[in-house]
């Protein structure tokens, strides 16, 4: 029996679906792969495919099995588009070869002309690497990269830290300019604040080619090429690099879920007709994207796409990836108003299995290429085995996101203060699938995006605009900045075994997303990340950005996450009170807005001494000290051992053990026998 049914018992009822999971992931590997092959060597589409230096000349190759004739046009040869023809060469493919060193160059301005159905129509190459617009007409031409050309890397033998401390960041809007910045600027100005607020991992959006800007990156076109809004693809491996020697994993948001419709810069019907990547007809068809869907049972599409994920890995050193959008792909209906709250939906004639498959393929893939390469998924479903081993019956990827807890934190928020369910947003942190890992979090770019609220938006609202001196003291600011440090550090320690922060947020950047568009006069105003706000010295952002970064050193420090599910010590309802143990550090909040709490005991594992290694009540936070910054001993009472604690209204603060040996234990029971000394 696989393990996901030993640690899912409610799915024996569809252990033949399992079945067929894995063995249409078996079989599917048979259909593709040659007597021996790996999938990391069937994976090399782009060594083969677009445009190489060879023999003195450049071959340049396309897979087009609908098309009637294929030529290249350019810069190389003023732009006739018939002068040039590839030659079929057999299973679709089509081949071009010109001689000379210099036949074509780095830069070289391209286009592919393609006849078919008695039509012929202009595209971008399949496998191009890079794709520029132009600026007079907003058209895309595809430049040739010299492969020749070798980026002098120097993260040879790179490995990230073993946890993740996850920042989701966006290129081009990561500096304070309104414009669209750089990969060497995100570089040199934004990764050295990104490892001074302690996070390990970065989660780069838009990075595969996208002609829309204000698509997030989430509608792409060129699926090899590095985006050039943000610079040439030396530019991206700069960053890449600088970042490793930072000791900072990076991760591409990877967008293998669907791809835009345009023609002319994209991929779809660049034969001719649709079916090349994706289904046919209304299936083909995203209804609320307005997108293409792949089709993954068909072998042209697993090798575009497997390679795919090798190309980024080996050409820019991805050290892994997100998986945008799995929802969309597991089910045909693409879980729209679907409601996972049965078994059954996960497993029956609504379920993708193709995709399944292909998603079990590529996590084996990407482990072939990279045994330390994170795979996350973004699944809303909840769909069973998504973060297990494909041993197991799973799917393969290393963590899931815990999506349903930004979805949390907004119910409770709107709700009074006097209203909040403790116990209910303790079991929404533990409502995880076992055995299968959770990347936690308050808020991603979903929740940044004009038309929806930050966290810090939805706590202070227009009295940030106005009281966030530090030397200004407004109740609204105030509950704002305490529940902002409580709701994080309540979600990043109990919520999942990572711990995911979209860029800006760790101290509450004050605006919205809203990228240019006719809408808002193409304005760059509220597509910045405006980092002056932290870094003056004047404002409460600071404080919010240090107890960020303390909580994050400190629960590193002490490996917190070495304990998969937190222990619950203690659950106080009506007085919005809860206390748990994640490895060797003990949690504490008091949600209530009014009521502090004296005397309260807390029970612990084993007798010691309890040190408040951090608290969000420090004035260096914006608190009122409140807490103190001490050590409490481990009294024995009834056969237990307890911490007796003040617990403030409205804060949060972090106790470390440190265990007393057995002798000493028995001496300081029989010095603490009372509880409450007078």
């Amino acid at each position: 029996m696989y393990r996901l049914l030993e640690l899912n018992p409610q799915l024996l009822d569809y252990a033949k679906d399992i079945d067929l999971r894995m063995s249409l992931y078996c079989d599917t590997k048979k259909r593709i792969l040659t007597a021996g092959q790996t999938l990391e060597e069937f994976a090399n589409a782009y060594n083969y495919y677009g445009f190489h230096h060879a023999d003195g000349g450049w071959y340049y190759r396309e897979w087009a099995p609908g098309a009637h004739r294929l030529y290249l046009e350019g810069e190389f040869n003023d732009w006739n588009p018939t002068s040039h023809p590839l030659k079929p060469v057999g299973d679709g493919n089509w081949e071009l070869y010109l001689e000379g060193d210099d036949a074509l160059w780095d830069g070289c301005r391209v286009k592919t002309v393609v006849d078919a159905n008695l039509t012929r129509t202009e595209h971008l190459p399949l496998y191009c690497r890079r794709a520029v617009q132009n600026k007079d007409d907003h058209s895309f031409a595809a430049e040739v990269v010299d492969d020749r050309k070798l980026f002098p890397w120097t993260d040879a033998g790179f490995r990230g830290e073993d946890k993740l401390f996850i920042y989701e960041a966006h290129v081009g809007m990561a500096q304070e300019e309104g414009r669209i910045g750089t990969y060497r600027e995100f570089a040199d100005n934004t990764l050295h604040r990104i490892r001074e607020a302690g996070y390990n991992t970065i989660q780069l959006m838009a990075i595969m080619e996208h002609p829309y800007y204000g698509s997030f990156g989430y509608q792409v076109s060129n699926f090899y090429a590095a985006s050039s809004w943000f610079g040439k693809p030396e530019d991206l491996k700069y960053l890449v690099n600088k970042a490793h020697g930072m000791g900072i994993r990076v991760l591409l948001d990877l967008v293998h879920s669907h791809a835009v419709k345009n023609t002319s810069e994209g991929i779809n019907m660049f034969d001719g007709t649709t079916w090349q990547f994706f289904h046919d007809g209304a299936k083909g068809e995203h209804p609320a994207w307005g997108t293409k869907c792949f089709d993954y049972a068909k072998t042209g599409v697993l090798h575009f796409l497997l390679s795919n994920l090798k190309f980024w890995m080996l050409e820019y050193h991805f050290d892994g990836f997100r998986f945008d959008g799995i929802t969309s792909m597991l089910y045909h209906d693409h879980g729209l108003g679907t409601d996972f709250d049965d078994n059954s939906k996960y497993f029956s004639h609504n379920t993708h299995t193709d995709a399944i498959t292909y998603l079990q393929l590529a996590n084996e893939l990407i482990r072939q290429v990279n045994p330390d390469a994170i795979t996350i998924a973004e699944d809303m479903s909840g769909m069973p085995g998504m973060a297990l081993p494909i041993c197991d019956g799973g799917i393969g990827f290393d963590y899931r996101l815990g999506m349903g807890l930004p979805d949390m934190w907004i119910r409770v928020v709107k709700t009074p203060d006097l209203t909040w369910d403790i116990r209910k947003m303790w079991s929404d942190m533990c409502l995880r699938r076992p055995g299968e890992n959770t990347i936690a979090y308050v808020e991603s770019h979903d929740q940044a995006l004009v038309g929806d609220k930050t966290m810090i938006f939805r706590l202070a609202d227009a009295a940030m605009y106005t009281d966030m001196n530090k030397d200004c003291r407004n109740p609204t600011i105030d509950r704002a900045v305490a529940l902002h440090k409580m709701i994080r550090l309540f979600t990043l320690a109990g919520g999942g075994e990572g711990y995911l922060n979209f860029m800006g947020n760790e101290f509450g950047h004050p605006e919205w997303i809203d990228f240019p568009r006719e809408g808002n006069g193409w304005s760059f105003h509220y597509c910045r990340r405006q980092w002056s706000l932290q870094e003056n010295g004047f404002l409460k952002y600071q404080w919010l950005s240090d107890f960020d970064r303390d909580m994050i050193a400190v629960t590193k420090e002490h490996g917190m996450y070495t304990q998969q599910m937190a222990d619950l010590m203690l659950m106080k309802e009506p007085e919005k009170t809860c206390a748990f143990y994640r490895g060797t550090l003990l949690f504490v909040f008091n949600f209530h807005p009014r009521k502090s709490l004296n005397h309260v005991l807390i029970p612990v594992h084993k007798p010691g001494e309890y040190t408040v290694v951090l608290s969000s009540d420090e004035p260096k936070y914006g608190g009122f000290e409140n807490v103190r910054m001490q050590t409490y001993s481990s009294k024995l009472f009834d056969g237990k051992h307890y911490v007796e604690l003040y617990i403030p209204a409205r804060t949060c603060f972090v106790l470390k053990e440190k265990i007393i040996l057995p002798n000493e234990a028995d001496s300081a029971a029989a010095e603490n026998n009372t509880l409450f000394p007078q």
